[in-house]
């Protein structure tokens, strides 16, 4: 945070805390952040991704701020990115838990077992000023802390500027879509970007439309799936959401070698202004926006049918505190400097977020991001999408949809291969009714 060292210690002066925090950063590869100076201090242990080191809950100067004020040490635990779920998964497991982690919520009521080993926050004095509660919730209760509402939003990325050259509105149902990948085509542009090498993102279409449909159709449906009462492939909705996905590649509308091209191409795809639209999240639009202002994306739902809401997941990072913690009152106070009123406010103006509480407000936003909260967060037109529903791993999906697109399985045998999947993988967690 830029200049966030004097603006902090201001607001500090009307915060009263019984109890304080320290933080250090660490060269070490994946171990902890110690500094021992203050032998009187106490000492909270965070872990974090090294790829999350710029996580405005760790920043530097908001942390020695808190320092000052306060007398217990941050430790910094540094996991490397790609060994952040399995060193978590054995902390948990054996008992070595940190006071407070950092992770994403959507990931971990499947990876780090949620309910098992966390705690739940209802009744923290912080969440009674959520605006929108429904983004930090997982089985009705609230595990974690974030103060954007924001994070995650998913739908089609689109090339605003050439919608408009083109004469093209934003579609609003299956049909129009097609339509209008096929002006974009015969401009001689690839219509939509597919980077289905990474497993992930041919999940991104179904996830946001599987939760869309159950919302307006079928409440109890995810709740029944997760029961055992229902099956995936009994709802034939789901095999028509996939039907389209790959229509939309049959037709001719993607790139040709969708198994091939990975994610990490999207930026350049769009910079170089050779895609139209991809299936994805607005941190697509973020990063793009950070190499050319000056190309104008928008973001608009998956329109597998009339009237869709946009996909929400909540990504980005949230803090949550082990049920094991040791310091379990310490870290609730951490978070509780967090929530307090000048502390969020300086967050979220500086990382541009859409507030999440109630007397915090949202800073001017991109354009991109402004439009989303006009449209879709303050009308509360977004829907979480399925993956923040789920109990177990996902992975297996994410192949069979590969599998779709590679022309070995049909729409209906990616449900069925997933109903198997899905039941073994909820038998081996112990849910209740498999």
């Amino acid at each position: 945070m830029n200049n966030l060292k004097n603006r902090i210690a201001a607001c500090l002066a009307a915060i009263t805390l019984s109890v304080s925090l320290a933080a250090c950063s660490s060269g070490n590869s994946g171990g902890s952040a110690d500094n021992s100076s203050n032998s009187g201090a106490s000492t909270i242990e965070l872990a974090i991704s090294k790829s999350s080191q710029d996580s405005a809950f760790v920043d530097q100067e908001l942390l020695d701020e808190f320092e000052k004020q306060t007398n217990i040490r941050v430790n910094l635990q540094l996991l490397p990115a790609e060994q952040t779920t399995t060193v978590l998964q054995t902390k948990l497991a054996v008992g070595e838990t940190p006071d407070i982690v950092q992770y994403n919520l959507a990931s971990a009521t499947t990876d780090l077992n949620l309910e098992r080993n966390f705690e739940i926050l209802d009744n923290e004095a912080w969440v009674s000023r959520l605006q929108n509660k429904e983004v930090l919730s997982a089985y009705g209760h609230v595990y974690s802390f974030h103060v954007s509402q924001d994070t995650g939003m998913q739908g089609v990325v689109y090339n605003k500027d050439m919608f408009e050259e083109l004469g093209l509105s934003v579609p609003t149902n299956f049909e129009e879509f097609l339509a209008v990948c096929e002006q974009i085509k015969a401009a001689g542009i690839t219509p939509v970007f597919m980077p289905f090498k990474d497993a992930w993102a041919a999940n991104v279409w179904p996830a946001a439309a599987f939760a869309d449909y159950a919302a307006k159709n079928d409440p109890t449906l995810i709740e029944d799936l997760n029961a055992n009462r229902r099956n995936w492939a009994e709802i034939p909705a789901f095999a028509d959401i996939l039907k389209q996905q790959y229509e939309v590649y049959e037709k001719g509308y993607t790139n040709a070698d969708i198994l091939s091209d990975s994610y990490d191409m999207a930026v350049g795809k769009f910079l170089n202004k050779e895609v139209a639209m991809m299936f994805m999240g607005d941190w697509l639009i973020e990063n793009v926006a950070e190499k050319d202002p000056s190309i104008h994306l928008g973001l608009f739902p998956i329109p597998y049918a009339e009237g869709a809401s946009l996909g929400a997941s909540p990504l980005g990072g949230q803090l949550f505190i082990p049920k094991k913690a040791k310091h379990m009152a310490e870290a609730k106070k951490f978070l509780d400097f967090l929530a307090s009123k000048e502390m969020a406010q300086e967050m979220v103006n500086e990382q541009s977020y859409v507030s999440n509480f109630s007397d915090v407000t949202t800073p001017e936003l991109p354009e991109y991001k402004q439009e989303i909260v006009e449209k879709y967060i303050t009308p509360q037109n977004t829907v979480l999408t399925t993956d923040a529903h789920m109990l177990v791993d996902r992975s297996e999906l994410y192949r069979y949809l590969q599998d779709q697109f590679a022309g070995g399985k049909t729409a209906e045998e990616v449900l069925q291969a997933w109903d198997e999947k899905f039941d073994q993988l909820m038998k081996d967690k112990g849910i209740a009714g498999f």
